[in-house]
């Protein structure tokens, strides 16, 4: 009799929540993860409260791994008896630290996710800390899964082609967390954006950690641009749109892809991390400045229009205020319209946490403080060139009482026209720039 209460009380706990911290891979992977409990008779958690809390950690930053931290404490101080998974960076390099914290029941890194459905029934029972993470050096294949989309559909859809990194930057720790280059095949890909098309998606973002190295690893012909050219041939696919890609591996036939075809967006996230070419040497980044700055120029002169945005990084250990102002003549010179500034952190188990010269958290502050005054001016006297012109707009969201989207160029666009309907692609004049974005009016024929 016990048996079957307990049995009962059981079958009962079926809902989860996923709280995912870091990139928009991490992103993917929580919604993979969550359309495997799906499948298996869970439901997504309406409110605060939920039987399975899977949190999706985060560690490319000292800051990332506190919050990490902070997140399971305070869903087991809230939530006593659920069960609490950690998957993601963090806990793929350092699950010693979640065994030892006594709150988590479940820690899988970056390998073996398509069983945690699985390893959180098994840990229903157990007396101890479930800890499947595996040696993610070893591992050569890329882990499929794909989304479900469930409830309320959206409008545009993150996809992850790609995993690992091989390029071993000097400050990252990422390499290590994820692993070496694995690629999607690009079947898997195609299969799954053409059922999100189909149940009304109609952006992709394909995004991965080493994007534009997609396909090297299969040894078949795969590439990003043959993957790219595939997704062109799906007629309700209205957009495509590129996740961060290294400048080094920005192929021409790529190039001439974002050229001819009007569905992929002309916007190029090219991370330059610095714009001086001494602590480009320093971080073992794989360019120096001026094939950085020769590409963009032919870039811009293939692709009229092109939006080019960047990351940056800045206190890099050995950094002086001569450096820094390179970089920001750099910024000036080369007008992204859009720049992710971040300060240096420190990661144990990287060569650059070694180096001499570390720059004080005060002074990486100030140089992020810096960075964001002028990307604030050089992004908005990019946006004022839209102002009275048309642009079109993929509408997404309701806020403030008007749908809001994106142009081709990344920017978000209020739509004030009435009407206005979700996953629509709309010629929309610009009437107003701010801070944020940009106002605009529907044209109508």
């Amino acid at each position: 009799m016990i048996e079957a209460m307990e049995q009962k009380k059981l079958s009962q706990k079926k809902t989860v929540s996923f709280i995912t911290l870091g990139c928009k891979v991490n992103q993917y992977d929580s919604d993979a993860m969550r359309t495997l409990f799906v499948r298996n008779g869970y439901s997504p958690a309406e409110g605060d409260d939920a039987d399975v809390y899977v949190i999706n950690t985060c560690s490319v930053t000292s800051v990332g791994d506190r919050k990490s931290r902070q997140m399971v404490r305070r869903i087991r101080r809230e939530h006593p008896d659920a069960i609490i998974a950690v998957a993601g960076c963090y806990a793929q390099l350092a699950p010693e630290v979640f065994e030892k914290m006594g709150d988590v029941d479940v820690i899988v890194g970056h390998q073996n996710r398509t069983h945690i459905v699985e390893y959180v029934e098994k840990a229903r029972t157990a007396e101890q800390p479930l800890n499947e993470v595996v040696d993610i050096m070893k591992v050569k294949d890329f882990e499929n899964m794909e989304v479900d989309p469930e409830g309320e559909v959206k409008t545009r859809a993150f996809i992850k082609v790609q995993e690992g990194c091989d390029n071993y930057c000097t400050f990252c720790i990422i390499p290590y967390a994820r692993g070496k280059l694995k690629s999607r095949k690009q079947e898997d890909a195609v299969s799954e954006i053409r059922k999100l098309v189909a149940r009304g998606y109609r952006e992709v973002v394909l995004t991965g950690i080493h994007l534009g190295n997609y396909g090297k690893d299969l040894h078949d012909g795969t590439s990003l641009s043959s993957l790219v050219a595939e997704l062109v041939k799906i007629p309700e696919l209205l957009r495509i749109r590129l996740g961060s890609i290294e400048s080094v591996e920005l192929s021409e036939e790529l190039i001439r892809i974002i050229q001819n075809e009007p569905k992929v967006c002309r916007h190029l996230h090219l991370p330059i991390q610095s714009g001086s070419d001494s602590v480009l040497k320093g971080m073992n980044r794989h360019y120096r400045l001026a094939k950085y700055k020769a590409l963009i120029t032919e870039l811009r002169d293939k692709i009229p229009g092109l939006a080019l945005t960047t990351d940056l990084i800045v206190g890099f250990p050995g950094e002086t205020e001569e450096n820094f102002k390179e970089t920001l003549e750099t910024l000036k010179e080369i007008r992204f319209s859009g720049i992710h500034v971040f300060p240096y952190s420190q990661r144990t188990g990287t060569p650059a946490a070694t180096y001499p010269d570390q720059v004080s958290n005060e002074l990486k502050k100030e140089r992020v403080h810096r960075v964001q005054e002028l990307e604030k001016g050089i992004a908005k006297d990019y946006r004022d060139q839209f102002l009275g012109k048309v642009v079109h707009v993929l509408a997404e969201e309701v806020k403030n009482g008007w749908y809001e989207g994106l142009t081709d160029e990344y920017i978000r666009v209020t739509i004030r026209s009435e009407g206005v309907e979700r996953g629509i692609m709309y010629p929309v004049r610009i009437t107003a720039i701010t801070e944020e974005g940009m106002v605009g009016e529907v044209v109508t024929a």
